[in-house]
């Protein structure tokens, strides 16, 4: 499962049937006009509050057999962090740069998501977070519009990715939230 079709996976309760295009078009949906990077800003305390007082045996709970805990949401959400930090560099350096897919489930077994402890998978985010914004706070009219060629999301400006990682922000938030409201 690559990166943009995560909804495909079991990572959410959304129908296998989503298209990459409708994934795409949900989360464009989740920011509308909406400032991005005050949206990404606002996500660790976000989770850090539905976290917070809930004990790792809960958040650690797969709601069934190949879905993702609220632990792995979080692991899974720092380590796309990391490589949201790799890209966002490439296309500003190197613009027309080739953004290569990544399988997230394999991600997530290579990265023992269930070895992390929610509130270290949510640090790793925060920082990771923190260190992206501080560099996007910076950049000129002109870098925000450098861009790569995503492997299957086609060109992708840096201003897209922005838009992307706060809806993907969203849509990993929500996912955490039905899960405890399970509990």
């Amino acid at each position: 499962m690559r990166d943009n079709v995560e909804v495909q996976e079991g990572t959410t309760d959304t129908p296998a049937a989503e298209t990459a295009d409708q994934y795409k078009a949900r989360l464009h949906a989740y920011v509308k006009d909406e400032d991005p990077l005050r949206m990404q800003r606002a996500s660790p305390d976000t989770l850090a509050g539905l976290i917070e007082g809930v004990p790792d045996e809960i958040l650690s709970r797969r709601p069934a057999s190949g879905k993702w805990s609220v632990r792995a949401i979080l692991a899974h959400l720092a380590e796309d962090e990391l490589v949201s930090s790799w890209r966002y560099r490439q296309m500003i350096e190197h613009n027309g740069a080739t953004l290569l897919g990544f399988d997230q489930d394999e991600w997530a077994r290579l990265g023992d998501y269930d070895s992390w402890t929610p509130r270290d998978a949510l640090e790793m985010f925060r920082l990771l977070r923190e260190a992206n914004l501080r560099m996007l706070a910076r950049l000129t009219p002109e870098e925000w519009q450098r861009y790569g060629i995503h492997a299957e999301r086609g060109r992708i400006t840096v201003e897209d990715l922005a838009r992307h990682m706060a809806g993907h922000d969203v849509n990993h938030i929500n996912q955490a939230r039905r899960l405890l409201e399970q509990i």
